[in-house]
């Protein structure tokens, strides 16, 4: 069947929208493999086609002051979380995800253009502090406007309500690959370490059981309340209180939703499905999140 009735595994797409490169492609392959599933195509190439375009036009306005989107990035960064002490060199090298070895040839850079200061912390000799010289700051107040009026311009044929609704799509993929930490306010109720379902996806697969969507424990915190429960390491969270957990944020409302303290798992062992309910802890030190929670690994969940 085809049209808005089709049953090849494509959702049906609006008759009325302009038909795109991506759906040209994908109509070609499914017409050359009708035995494979290209859906992910849609997403992924659309993607990747979009932040081409995007990083191009990002980059001219860039080069209009002098600037390369490196060093754009640096001078936001210490402009976001600097202060007159300045700003680590250790501190700024995470927040870039850059190397030592990166971060220092950058900062070599920078300060032969003039932009930023780099001296030794006062308190600490193995500490150097990087701070916007008045230069640096100049050049920051000209082109972030500009920055932002073009990025407004790239999104014009977005409705407002279109824009958040795809911010919130992308902000579940984000997390999918950078990981989380708890809630704001909010602290580890189960007690668990997840590794995202793409991540658990591929570590089942390796060791030769049946792909299944869901959160992969990772580690399971001593006392917590998953330990008590009885969950283990390398169990996979499929669905919380009867929904589907495809990512921590469906896991994150279940929890939200909880009724009478409690939340209903339902989890893959090896290849045996069980339901197990959780007794939440209601009483945590918000502000002191756990040890575990704090060594949970970049790309994965503490929860």
């Amino acid at each position: 069947m085809t049209g808005d009735g089709r049953q090849d595994g494509r959702p049906p797409r609006d008759p009325l929208a302009a038909a795109d490169s991506v759906d040209a492609l994908l109509a070609s392959w499914r017409a050359r493999r009708p035995d494979l599933d290209f859906t992910p195509v849609g997403v992924v190439a659309r993607l990747s086609r979009i932040r081409a375009r995007i990083d191009a036009e990002l980059e001219r306005v860039f080069r209009a002051h002098g600037l390369g989107s490196a060093t754009f990035a640096v001078l936001v960064t210490l402009a976001r979380i600097g202060d007159e002490r300045g700003v680590s060199q250790r501190q700024l090298m995470d927040e870039l995800g850059l190397t030592s070895g990166t971060i220092s040839v950058r900062m070599d850079r920078l300060v032969a253009e003039g932009l930023v200061d780099r001296r030794p912390d006062p308190d600490s000799r193995r500490t150097t502090l990087i701070t916007l010289t008045p230069r640096g700051r100049e050049l920051f107040e000209r082109v972030v406007p500009a920055h932002l009026a073009n990025e407004r311009r790239l999104l014009a044929a977005l409705r407002d309500d279109e824009q958040a609704a795809l911010a919130a799509l992308l902000r579940k993929l984000v997390v999918e690959f950078e990981g989380s930490r708890p809630p704001a306010g909010g602290f580890p109720r189960l007690g668990l370490t997840l590794a995202p379902a793409h991540a658990g996806i591929a570590l089942r697969e390796s060791v030769g059981l049946p792909a299944v969507p869901g959160l992969l424990v990772r580690a399971v915190h001593d006392d917590g309340a998953a330990a008590r429960a009885g969950l283990r390491t390398g169990d996979v969270l499929s669905a919380a209180a009867g929904h589907e957990l495809r990512c921590i944020a469906d896991l994150h409302t279940a929890l939200a939703q909880a009724d009478g303290g409690s939340v209903a798992l339902r989890l893959l062992r090896g290849t045996d499905e069980r339901e197990v309910t959780v007794a939440l802890d209601d009483e945590c030190d918000a502000t002191q999140p756990t040890a575990a929670a704090r060594r949970a690994p970049r790309g994965e969940h503490a929860v």
